[in-house]
């Protein structure tokens, strides 16, 4: 895992543009600035699923690499001004090592892990889910999913999100689409003394996607609208 998480990063990199964007200058904003820019944050940071709502079973595994990108251009500048740069940020790339594994009784575990590029933000999570339909040759699969994501990293910033969401999805032959909604809820904390209050709330989410299974490999690509932010997710790897 050690030796993995340097490559997600170094093709993350490519992708992600040249500014810095450590978050390092909190104390500089406004409480209506931090609270829009940890809007944006916990949308980019929260838990994106990337699986259909069929559970994996008692041997399954599904292991890949995730890369998601979030517009996070209304807060482009606020993110800016705790930074050392002036050039500008408007999409946050965030790769991950993510790992799932099938349970008994129709109940999948995931977890991941993340560091994103030219920033000083580094990420994990996981969640818990549980399909009471597992899907057939005509019937859906439907899951109920809790998750968490926990910011790590930064020194002046404290974010956690925890989220819940219901998903239904079809497969058919290799292709499987899904699509699902849900709450997040967003605890933004600052360490800057009294120059800012923390910002706790919650925003609704959707997401639509498809899984495409080709024995040695699989993708998935996912959209999601959490608040106001948009996010797209790609993931590479296996699935059995």
């Amino acid at each position: 895992m050690k030796k993995i998480l340097p490559l997600i990063c170094t093709l993350a990199f490519i992708a992600q543009p040249a500014a810095a964007a450590d978050i390092n200058a909190l104390n500089a904003l406004l409480q209506a600035q931090f609270k829009t820019l940890s809007e944006d944050l916990g949308s980019a940071l929260s838990y994106k699923p990337v699986t259909p709502a069929e559970p994996l079973g008692i041997l399954g595994f599904d292991v890949g690499i995730v890369v998601t990108a979030t517009d996070i251009s209304r807060s482009t500048a606020f993110l800016n001004t705790a930074t050392a740069s002036n050039d500008s940020i408007k999409t946050l790339i965030v790769p991950k090592l993510h790992v799932a594994k099938g349970l008994p009784m129709n109940f999948d575990i995931a977890a991941f892990i993340s560091k994103v590029p030219t920033t000083n933000i580094s990420l994990f999570g996981g969640e818990i889910r549980y399909s009471p339909l597992a899907g057939g040759m005509a019937m859906p699969a439907v899951a109920v999913r809790g998750a968490f994501t926990k910011l790590t990293g930064v020194d002046q910033l404290d974010l956690d999100t925890k989220s819940l969401d219901v998903s239904i999805s079809k497969g058919f032959l290799m292709f499987t689409p899904y699509a699902g909604v849900g709450q997040v809820w967003v605890t933004s904390t600052p360490n800057v003394g009294a120059a800012l209050k923390e910002e706790s709330f919650s925003k609704s989410k959707i997401f639509i996607g498809g899984n495409l299974n080709l024995g040695l490999m699989n993708i998935a690509l996912e959209g999601d609208k959490t608040g106001d932010a948009k996010s797209a997710s790609l993931k590479v790897g296996l699935r059995f």
